[in-house]
Order: C-alpha cells, then sequence, then structure tokens
C-alpha cells in the first residue's frame, strides 16, 4: 500500500521554478532517500509533502486518500481539520532539531500525543520511557535541550516524532548540523528503524548510509526527479550523466 503519493507537483517562487512536474511515492515499510546537489528541491518536495509549503498544482495522497487536488490549473487545499487529520499519517524531524527549549526531555515527547491526540496520559509516559530506552537517552528524560549535544538533541526529535505514532517518518538531512562522530549515532539510530520496517523518506547527502538502509533512491536536479532506482542502480550504476557527476564529486 502506497502511504504517500505525489503526482505532477509544480512549485515557484516567484519567477523561481523549483518543482517540474515531480511524481514520487513511498510504500508501507519502503526506505526512500532523495539525493542531490543544493538547490535541486529536495528540502522543498519534502515540506510540500507535510504541508508546510503549498504546491501550485499537483496532488497529493496520503493512505490512498487523495488530500490536494487540482481545480482549473492551482491546488485546491481541504479545511484545517481534514489537512490536521492527513498530517497524522506521518511525522517530520528536522536538521535543527526544533525542540521546545523550555520542556524536558520527556514533556518534548509526552506532550503532542497528550494534548493533540489525547491519549491516556500513562501509556504515553511508558511509551515514551520505551522510545528514549530506544533511541539510547533513557537516562535523560527530566534534561532540557540546552544540556544535550547536537547528536542526542536529534534523537529527542525522532523519538518525539514516533510518539505520535506516525505511518511513515520525514527527515530532512538529518545529520547535516552535526560532526561525524555524532552523524554515526543518529544513523545508527535510522538503520534499527528500517530493520523494524518503518516507513522512511529521508532527504541526505550520506551516500554510504543511502545505499545501506535505502529500499529506493531518488537522485533530484534542478527541480526534476533525474533517476530512480534501487541504491544499486542510482549509486552504484547511475545512468544520467548529471547523477555520475554528482557522485564523482562526492568521491563515492
Amino acid at each position: 500500500m502506497k502511504i504517500l503519493e505525489m503526482n505532477h507537483i509544480k512549485k515557484s517562487f516567484g519567477d523561481k521554478v523549483v518543482l517540474k512536474d515531480i511524481n514520487v511515492s513511498v510504500s508501507e515499510g519502503e526506505v526512500v532517500s532523495i539525493l542531490g546537489p543544493s538547490g535541486s528541491g529536495k528540502s522543498t518536495l519534502l515540506r510540500c509533502a507535510t504541508f508546510l509549503e503549498h504546491i501550485d498544482s499537483g496532488e497529493i495522497l496520503y493512505s490512498g486518500k487523495s488530500v490536494v487536488t487540482t481545480d482549473g490549473g492551482k491546488a485546491v487545499y481541504p479545511a484545517r481539520s481534514e489537512l490536521h487529520q492527513a498530517q497524522s499519517n506521518f511525522g517530520l524531524v528536522f536538521q535543527n532539531f526544533n525542540l521546545f527549549p523550555h520542556f524536558s526531555v520527556m514533556k518534548n515527547i509526552v506532550d503532542a500525543p497528550i494534548v493533540i491526540q489525547k491519549r491516556d496520559k500513562e501509556e504515553v509516559y511508558q511509551e515514551a520511557r520505551e522510545l528514549l530506552r530506544k533511541v539510547g537517552l533513557e537516562d535523560k528524560e527530566n534534561a532540557y535541550p540546552c544540556e544535550l549535544s547536537g547528536g542526542q538533541q536529534q534523537r529527542v526529535a525522532i523519538a518525539r516524532a514516533l510518539a505520535m505514532n506516525p505511518k511513515m517518518l520525514y527527515f530532512d538531512e538529518p545529520t547535516s548540523a552535526l560532526d561525524p562522530e555524532i552523524t554515526a549515532e543518529i544513523l545508527r539510530v535510522l538503520k534499527s528503524l528500517a530493520a523494524e520496517k518503518m516507513t522512511m523518506a529521508i532527504v541526505t547527502h550520506e551516500i554510504d548510509f543511502a545505499r545501506a538502509v535505502s529500499d529506493r533512491v531518488i537522485f533530484m536536479d534542478e527541480g526534476l526527479v533525474v533517476e530512480e532506482g534501487t541504491p544499486e542502480d542510482v549509486i552504484d550504476n547511475p545512468r544520467n550523466d548529471r547523477t555520475r557527476e554528482f557522485l564523482q564529486k562526492l568521491h563515492v
């Protein structure tokens, strides 16, 4: 089953066309890595998929249900309640963590499930402790973000996204703000999620990681999907000149 479908997505900022007729889908249990040079439209695609940006035209579906449609060449968004319903399908982990600085680690994780999803407090706290164990931070539940390293903050952000029980997770350059040693911590967590068949779409520059965990790799350049396939196809045997050039620059 496809969790996400994006059909004929177009997006411009003023005169600058950022996404040019993009078609992307992510199936249940699949890990899709999105690669490409800076400015290729990767992060904008993720922001459109998560409704942080409005598309100009195209169609967005979650779990087979149409959320955004196009009428008369313009995208039509649903009422806020319907949009919130669609948002419950996914969690989003940003590159700069976006934790609430005045909340403890535990409160950062439990606040939304209790307040927004109206779930049982005891059950949520129990799940949150389990998630902290999963990301290796069981001793940090009473700490505040300012007391944590960048890698620890990113792991809290992952636990917070998982606490909402989403069908899929989006990661936008989850390691770009981190040094190599800390990057390895985050990649370990993502690999364990991939092993549990968590559905994920990951914008990344970590080519070795993309090769190791992805079921499918999408290479974008200048607002287009230039190449798409297994890691073996796209990373090890790219057919497109632009993909080859990009990977050569990274010495892959």
